[in-house]
């Protein structure tokens, strides 16, 4: 599956806006970082999307197993270590609804590395970059 983001940058310092067929975001950097924090950090960005997809991917397991759970949370801490070009993501779930068992719990997390985004990052990336002017 390829999908086609694009994100356009003008003269206000890295006030971004991100457009992905009829979808769009704003990112931006904090202000310590000399943005306006007008929306994500691409660091945030990255952990949104483990996180959505988990969720998203544990909601259409559940649901087929028509398992009571309420709510799925996830929570994605992303740390990042450039010198020794490690990243860290510690991810956290919880359900809402219905006790699940241990055996629906040992199951669920099997699910939730199937992640199609869990899968990319643990995949070998390799990253293609064209340059142009309009």
């Amino acid at each position: 599956m390829a999908v086609t983001v694009k994100a356009s940058l003008g003269k206000t310092k890295y006030y971004t806006e991100v457009v992905a067929g009829e979808n769009s975001l704003i990112t931006d950097e904090p202000i310590d970082k000399g943005g306006q924090n007008k929306g994500f950090n691409p660091f945030e960005i990255l952990a949104t999307s483990l996180a959505s997809c988990t969720a998203a991917t544990l909601r259409m397991y559940i649901d087929r197993k028509e398992w009571d759970v309420e709510k799925i949370d996830v929570e994605v801490e992303l740390e990042n270590f450039p010198l020794t070009k490690l990243a860290v993501f510690k991810r956290n779930i919880s359900f809402e609804g219905d006790d699940l068992s241990e055996d629906q719990l040992k199951r669920l997390h099997t699910i939730a590395d199937a992640c199609p985004v869990h899968k990319i990052l643990n995949n070998e990336i390799e990253i293609q970059t064209k340059f142009s002017s309009i």
